[in-house]
């Protein structure tokens, strides 16, 4: 798999999955300690998973971390350190992932309809205290 780790000091603050050249099985990409879970599948037809119930387990979420697949399109995220310093651009494409585990981001659109789709751990606390502008 293309793996590409972006670090702020020994900090890994993204990492981006290049479309298409996934290992074969379960791997996952995040660390256990990470607050998304992210992983990738690639499996023979008739292969089947166990059938199971995620348990109702307390964690504590110190914050928000997101995973973007561009489906469409092109995208330009750039990355900020947690001290909200400008770090690093890096362009997305169809089949690109960006797991984002810490500092800042913004996101660019570079071309039109351009679709992607996001997940994000919640609950969603609202704007002001979900997040802040840099």
């Amino acid at each position: 798999m293309k793996m590409e780790k972006i670090k702020d000091g020994d900090s890994v603050l993204a990492i981006v999955l290049r479309g298409g050249d996934w290992e074969d099985g379960l791997n996952f990409v995040s660390s256990e300690g990470d607050y998304q879970q992210v992983g990738t599948w690639t499996y023979k037809k008739g292969h089947k998973t166990k059938p199971h119930i995620h348990l109702i387990e307390p964690r504590e979420v110190l914050r928000t971390q997101e995973v973007v697949f561009v489906r469409d399109g092109r995208v330009k995220v750039d990355i900020y350190t947690e001290k909200e310093e400008f770090l690093e651009s890096v362009e997305l494409g169809e089949g690109d992932v960006i797991i984002i585990l810490g500092g800042g981001h913004g996101y660019e659109m570079l071309e039109d309809d351009t679709r992607v789709l996001e997940v994000k751990n919640g609950p969603y606390l609202g704007p002001d205290k979900d997040r802040k502008r840099i």
